[in-house]
């Protein structure tokens, strides 16, 4: 079954050193808390909001160790009106078995906002 795995989470400075450390603990805590492997993954994308132009955040999971093959791209964000800044969202593309509703969505910083429903934090 293929299944989309969520997660974001926020800066509070748009430098490439702060956007790749709160990049690669999103990604690390999606991959544990959901056991993926990396052979699993169809693709990552990866948007920011329009404040954040210091970086390609896909090079953070470049710096992970078995996630060289693996699909990314970054895209921006729609610049909705009062919406969240600072905001780096991942959206990945898993082959796994786990339920739907098992699904570990992950939300870190500022972003617990955006759907504590299905945040980690909230289950």
């Amino acid at each position: 079954m293929i299944r989309g795995i969520r997660g974001a989470t926020t800066v509070t400075q748009d430098n490439e050193q702060q956007i790749l450390k709160a990049t690669d603990e999103l990604l690390k805590e999606m991959i544990k808390k959901n056991s993926i492997q990396p052979e699993q993954v169809a693709q990552v994308i990866i948007t920011v909001t329009e404040d954040l132009i210091s970086t390609f955040p896909a090079k953070a999971l470049r710096n992970i160790e078995g996630w060289t093959y693996v699909p990314v791209m970054c895209m921006q964000e729609i610049p909705v009106k009062g919406s969240l800044k600072m905001c780096i969202r991942v959206m990945m593309t898993v082959n796994t078995d786990i339920e739907q509703d098992k699904v570990n969505h992950v939300y870190l910083e500022g972003a617990t906002v955006l759907r504590p429903d299905l945040s980690v934090s909230s289950q």
